[in-house]
């Protein structure tokens, strides 16, 4: 018999340098970018972001909500067999960034390796640990998001710069012979690609193109809006689990107006959507008893959902 993976344990971090939406855009006024609290928060529903330390990588993220999760879960890290990192911001073009938060937390051995799905990710990695647990490859799976997206934002632009914010989210994957993560819809969508993208790239030791993130934020909207139903509606159906049973809604909080969009078609009220950071692209967990959990996210690569 297949095992089922569990999440046994959660755990997240954010830096402690919190910017409010007042502080941003003071901050963007010398730079001759005007924006506002109440522009922010009514277009995307952001009140506030952290940002890391100048000195301070995506792999330390990932290293405290890591540790906080494998606490939580009451596992020590010797016994994780795994380690997948989401993460659009690695440390260095390789070795991974899972490699190197492998080393931080004195493992060695195990399979370590990034998943680069931008705001996906997270869903991504965990999916991929999931079947991992199931085909008996691993039984103890650790699974972080992290991101320092603040390295790559252009902070002359205000339909961006506001959306994006750093950290990390951890959980810790046990095989059980009862079910955890019940089901999941990954989907792609090449056509798509110029909606969200950091287009530079390293050649000869010189950055090529545009080192900063670019974004068609009308497009994704239109984009998001249309397909989020269909794929949450495709999780429930595999999961055998109804709207009605859903307690909550966890998005990615690039914009309130894609949320509420989403909630109303699942008929979810907006008091079971959790609406509260700016996005990390791979988003960080809190610790919570849910019954049902639908998770969500939207990026460059197209949407997904987990429940």
């Amino acid at each position: 018999m297949r095992p089922y993976s569990r999440i046994v344990g959660t755990g997240s971090y954010l830096p402690p340098r919190r910017v409010t939406n007042d502080e941003l855009a003071a901050d963007l006024a010398k730079r001759g970018v005007e924006t506002s609290d109440e522009w922010i928060v009514e277009r995307t529903g952001i009140h506030a972001r952290h940002f890391a330390a100048p000195d301070v990588t995506s792999s330390d993220l990932a290293e405290q909500a890591a540790r906080r999760a494998l606490e939580a879960a009451g596992v020590a890290s010797g016994e994780i067999d795994l380690i997948i990192v989401a993460t659009s911001t690695p440390d260095m073009v390789f070795p991974s960034t899972a490699c190197i938060l492998q080393h931080k937390l004195g493992i060695a051995g195990c399979p370590a390796f990034d998943v680069q799905a931008v705001c996906s990710g997270f869903v991504y990695a965990l999916a991929v640990a999931d079947a991992m647990v199931q085909a008996g490859t691993a039984r103890c799976a650790l699974v972080v998001g992290a991101e320092v997206f603040s390295r790559i934002l252009d902070f002359s632009d205000r339909t961006t710069c506001v959306l994006f914010g750093d950290g990390a989210g951890a959980v810790v994957l046990k095989a059980s012979d009862t079910p955890g993560i019940l089901a999941s819809d990954l989907h792609a969508d090449g056509q798509h690609v110029g909606l969200l993208c950091v287009p530079g790239h390293v050649s000869g030791g010189a950055v090529l193109g545009s080192p900063l993130l670019t974004m068609d934020g009308q497009a994704g909207f239109k984009l998001a809006v249309s397909v989020l139903e269909k794929t949450a509606h495709a999780t429930l159906q595999k999961a055998g689990v109804t709207e009605s049973a859903v307690d909550w809604m966890v998005p990615h909080q690039a914009n309130i107006r894609i949320m509420q969009s989403t909630a109303r078609r699942l008929h979810l009220p907006m008091d079971k959507v959790v609406s509260r950071w700016a996005s990390t692209a791979t988003p960080r967990l809190r610790p919570s008893r849910w019954r049902s959990i639908m998770r969500c996210a939207t990026g460059a690569s197209g949407p997904d959902r987990m429940c």
